[in-house]
């Protein structure tokens, strides 16, 4: 069964956040942690592993934090998952399978389309852009 983990939930929901803000300002990890009630050490594993995917880049010190290495419109909600949790195929492939007939893989193989296709054709911007207009305003912080 596919399955997000929380930590892909929180790395989409930090992601997100980031592109709402002022994409040439860095947001220090303990506010980021102080709004979603994470814990820092928590948030600076998901963090590095965003970082590590070239996704996010941090910046120590006093004015330092977190910012998106590109525009919010470039990023996929896929590419983000598969950071977090690799990949996204529903099904777990075995070298034998033991479960297996040309109906059964055919409709894995599709699911697996359909799913891929669906966090492939959602981007970051589209989901910042639905959070903008449920708090009113059309503007980044």
């Amino acid at each position: 069964m596919l399955k997000i983990s929380t930590k892909g939930q929180y790395a989409l929901l930090i992601m997100t956040e980031l592109a709402e803000q002022n994409q040439e300002s860095y947001i220090p990890l303990k506010l980021l942690s102080h709004r979603h009630n994470l814990s820092s050490k928590y948030l600076e594993q998901i963090l590095i592993q965003l970082s590590k995917s070239g996704l996010v880049t941090g910046l120590r010190g006093n004015n330092g934090g977190y910012k998106l290495t590109r525009q919010p419109e470039s990023y996929t909600v896929g590419e983000i998952l598969r950071a977090m949790e690799g990949d996204l195929n529903p099904r777990t492939i075995s070298d034998t399978p033991t479960v297996s007939s040309v109906g059964n893989d055919d409709f894995w193989d599709e699911f697996n389309t359909v799913i891929n296709n669906f966090v492939d054709s959602n981007t970051l911007e589209q989901i910042a852009e639905k959070n903008r207009q449920f708090n009113g305003y059309d503007y980044c912080i």
